[in-house]
Parts: structure tokens; sequence; C-alpha cells
């Protein structure tokens, strides 16, 4: 695509361009490109400022792998090794040049977005499983993995929503093989930075909105803020060409849907255990390995079975529910579809190498995901509940101590250790959660221990356990890395518990 067509998407005129003599010609831009080393000859690149660093250090670099244009924020030097397009929000440039670039996928799509807490990982997976039953193609996106037309494979990525740039790549991806739907993970992270835009959701989903990410949003109602960005950008009028109407699906049990009302000019459809709910679930019977409630719908009711256990798992079925009803699925398959779920990696998942004890893996890793989880298990255990967990580093620091104050009221024995240190000290974090565990009463060495080796935390837990006992993996899930540093090193807490219950059983 010519530079001047790609500058043409721009919401606003550049502000400046400098060497603009070396654009006598239209450039062709052959591809797009935030990160340096990924750009190829022909390519433009976007210097985009970053936590750690900044684009704009690594215009030579870009210039020598045969970029022939960026574009970025304002800048001082004169001395620039490439043309330099100037923008006031280089995040939205991003996104509009990413949406151009691939040519709109958005605008071919039914695109679904589900943000949350907790939650949006599992409600995603939920939803395009009801999709397949109902033989619509689609493609998925989240923090665990993506999937399309049938295809899935895991993210490993460690971003939860994608850049814009990644996110219109993939669109583009299901629109080539004729997908209809598209169902992505919109984190509040995703939202303010612009991940997102571009997308043309025509539905916004949400599961909860709880204690999190307050390092970056500093406050609550900021926090609130950016989830309500999803629901604005819902369009009342929009019309893709494929039957679609708008709508909200928000969670009437949730204090978001008092704060997200307000931000919603489509209709909305709500779902949860309130009476007062359009789509609702009685008759709720949980048991250890399968959930079965009675789906009450606007002219229809519902059987449902899923292996999905605890209560916020048949909230997160509800907002699957609603969304598919919204979408024309019928009730059948939205039974089949949620009976053919076996579970999402890394959320409540099972590690089974023969131990008489039971080990579950969980990606909980807020105060709210952290108390659902040990409460569902909490009734599930014959012996002992022991609990293996951490908080991030360089993330929200507030939630450190409530944490450990969950873990002392809802487990007997319990484990600090390593989650995502990066370059804070480690056992300073744990310091910070062993606080709230010993404002709740209990005492280190006799009620936990703080281990911040992951490993050795996990094998503590495990030669502890005994016949009857839970032990609860917590924080990490999914994820194929441990951040400890600025270091990305391997890591897979299933594998690892794999291998220590086999050194511990051979």
């Amino acid at each position: 695509m010519q530079l001047p067509t790609l500058l043409a998407s721009l919401e606003h005129p550049p502000l400046a361009i400098h060497n603009a003599g070396e654009m006598s010609e239209p450039i062709e831009i052959a591809a797009l490109a935030y990160d340096s080393r990924k750009v190829v000859p022909g390519g433009l690149f976007v210097a985009v400022p970053g936590t750690h660093t900044d684009g704009r250090r690594f215009l030579v670099d870009a210039a020598q792998r045969g970029a022939v244009a960026a574009l970025g924020p304002q800048i001082d030097t004169s001395d620039l090794p490439l043309p330099y397009i100037e923008v006031d929000d280089v995040r939205i440039a991003l996104a509009n040049l990413a949406c151009a670039f691939y040519g709109y996928p958005a605008h071919q799509l039914c695109t679904i977005g589900v943000t949350g807490t907790d939650g949006k990982t599992t409600t995603c997976n939920l939803i395009s499983a009801l999709l397949d039953v109902a033989g619509k193609r689609d493609g998925l996106m989240t923090t665990a993995n993506f999937k399309l037309c049938g295809q899935e494979w895991e993210n490993a990525t460690r971003q939860s929503t994608l850049e814009a740039l990644e996110i219109q790549q993939f669109l583009r991806r299901m629109v080539d093989v004729d997908a209809r739907y598209a169902v992505i993970e919109a984190t509040s992270h995703g939202l303010e930075l612009q991940r997102v835009r571009g997308c043309a959701f025509d539905i916004g989903v949400v599961t909860n909105i709880t204690h999190e990410h307050l390092d970056f949003h500093g406050t609550i109602e900021n926090y609130r803020r950016a989830k309500a960005r999803l629901f604005e950008m819902l369009d009342p009028v929009r019309d893709k060409g494929l039957g679609i109407q708008a709508i909200a699906i928000l969670n009437r049990d949730d204090v978001s849907y008092e704060v997200l009302k307000p931000y919603c000019n489509v209709p909305i459809l709500d779902y949860g255990f309130d009476k007062a709910a359009t789509v609702r679930a009685v008759d709720a019977q949980l048991d250890a390995n399968s959930t079965r409630f009675r789906a009450i719908l606007p002219g229809a009711e519902i059987d449902i079975e899923t292996q999905l256990v605890g209560c916020f798992n048949v909230s997160n079925c509800l907002a699957a529910i609603a969304t598919a009803y919204s979408l024309g699925v019928k009730p059948a398959d939205i039974a089949r579809g949620l009976a053919s779920v076996a579970g999402v990696t890394g959320r409540m998942e099972r590690i089974d190498e023969g131990q008489p004890f039971t080990v579950i893996v969980d990606y909980a890793h807020t105060p709210d995901s952290l108390e659902k989880v040990l409460s569902i298990l909490r009734p599930l255990t014959e012996g002992k509940l022991l609990l293996v967990f951490g908080s991030a580093g360089e993330r929200d620091i507030q939630k450190r101590p409530i944490m450990g104050q969950i873990a002392a009221q809802l487990s007997d024995f319990f484990v600090i250790t390593d989650e995502d240190p990066r370059e804070e000290d480690r056992e300073q974090i744990l310091r910070e959660i062993a606080n709230g565990a010993e404002t709740a009463g209990k005492d280190e060495g006799r009620d936990f221990l703080c281990i911040a080796d992951r490993t050795q935390a996990i094998a503590t837990a495990f030669a502890r356990a005994r016949s009857g006992d839970i032990v609860l993996l917590a924080g990490k899930g999914h994820e194929q890395s441990i951040i400890i540093g600025r270091e990305k090193i391997p890591w897979d807490d299933r594998r690892v518990a794999r291998e220590q219950l086999r050194l511990l059983f051979r």
C-alpha cells in the first residue's frame, strides 16, 4: 500500500514530516512494524513510546533493516536516518494504520468483545464453543489461546490483548478463511492503550469488575472507565450487512451493571441469578466434577450441564448463553455446546500423576478470583486445602496484603512464592503478601512459608500433602514463562507440577 493512502487513514493530519524530500515519489509500504527487530525491507516503522523504552531510540536500527519511513511522536533531532512522520497519538495512529493496511477486516466480521476482571478467557471460549456447535465459523483471541475455524493453539505472547497491529492481522486471517465471527478478549490495558481500536465491536460482554490493575489505572474509577470504553464502541447505526444488531451484555449480579449502563447506547441484554435478569440461572446444582442449572431465556428454558465447576462458572456460562441467544443460536445447540467444553487451559485444570491428593492449576491472580476458587475447593476438600501463590511485580501492589488475608482465611496451609517478580525485590513482594496473612492471625513457619523459588514452593506443598488433600497452584495457569528481572524464563506450572509429583512418588 502506498504511504499517502495509509496516512489518509489517520484521524488527524500529521503534525510534521521530516526529511519529506526523500518522499518526492509515493513510497510503497510492504509491511508495518512497531518492533524494529521485525522491520522488513520496504516497511513502515511505528515508534511507540513504551513503559521501559521508547521506539524513537530504534530509528537507526529500523532504517538499517530496510524501513523506508517511520511514524511516531514529536522528535527533537533533525538528524534522522529516514523520513519521519510526527503524530499526536501514536497508539491511535498505529490502530488506524493497521486497520487500513489489512483492509478493515472488522467490517466484514461480527466482532464480539469480552471484558471484565475475571472469567474473560473462559467466557470467550464458551462463546466460541457455542458458535462452533451452531455451525458458525469463528476465530478467537484470548489470554490463554487462539483459535481459527477449529484449529487451536496456546497464546505464548504473555499479552492478554495483542497490540492493534497483530489484532488486525489476525482479523484479516479470519476474513481470508471465510470466518464470520471474531471473539476478542478486551482487557482494560487493551482498551486504554487503543489496541482494540478499529475492531468495530457488534457485541460487548462484561463478566465482572473487581480490584485489579490499579498500578496502571491509578484508581478503581479509572479502571472501570477503561472497561466502559468497550461499550462506548458499540454503534447502534453501524451496518456491516451481516444482519446483526449491536447489543451490550451486562452482568445483573455485579456492580459493573450500574457502572456500565450509562455508557451503553445500544440495547442491553442482562444475565445473572438475579430474578430481574433477562437471562438467568435457577436450580443450580454444584459438585466437584460438574455443574447443572436451568437457564431461563425469553421464550425458552434450557437444562444445562457443564464440566466447569463453581458458581462463577455458571455466571460465565450465562454470559455465553446471552451472547449466543442474541445471535440466534438455538437452545438445543446452546445446551450441546456447553456440555462439550471439557475445560479451559490453566483454569481449574487437574494434574494427575497417580498421587493420593488432588492438584489443581488455576490462573487466579486477583483477590476476587483467588477467593472464588478457594471457596469452591473448600467444601470439596476431605482433608486439608493447601495453596501456592504469589503476586506479580511492577503491578497492583494494593492487592498483595488482600490476597494474603484471603489465603489465611480460606486455606489450611499456604506457600507464598514468585509469580512474575520482574525488576522488583522478590522477597519484598512476598513480605507484603505475608503482612496480610499475619493481620489475619497467621504465623509464618506454622501456617505458611515464604519461598521465592516457585519450583521449591510447589515441591514443599506437595511434600506436606496427604491423601484427601487438595493443592491449588494459583496465579500462572496457562502461562509459558515466568519473568524475573527483564528475562522471560520458560515456565509452566502444569509441567513443573508433573515433574515434582514424579520425583515424589517414583
